[in-house]
């Protein structure tokens, strides 16, 4: 059995306003020296077999399905452990 990581951001050029929200808590919370935050999502996907090439090409599928928008969002897929 092996895990997949899917980690899905906005893309750069798309406004964050979660990130930002964040982003001006911080210092009223007491943490300094942050210049900005972008928010995403991850995604742990268990496969049944080894994560070979085909594998991870069915769980990039999976991403560019369902998990990300791609138009406005990038994902990476790799394998952990």
């Amino acid at each position: 059995m092996a895990r997949v990581i899917v980690d899905v951001m906005l893309k750069p050029e798309i406004l964050d306003p979660q990130g930002q929200a964040i982003a001006r808590a911080l210092p009223r919370l007491g943490f300094s020296g942050v210049a900005a935050v972008r928010q995403g999502k991850r995604f742990e996907v268990e496969l049944e077999g080894p994560a070979d090439e085909a594998a991870l090409a069915e769980v990039r599928k999976m991403a560019e399905t369902l998990l990300a928008n791609t138009v406005i969002e990038d994902y990476s897929v790799r394998v952990e452990g």
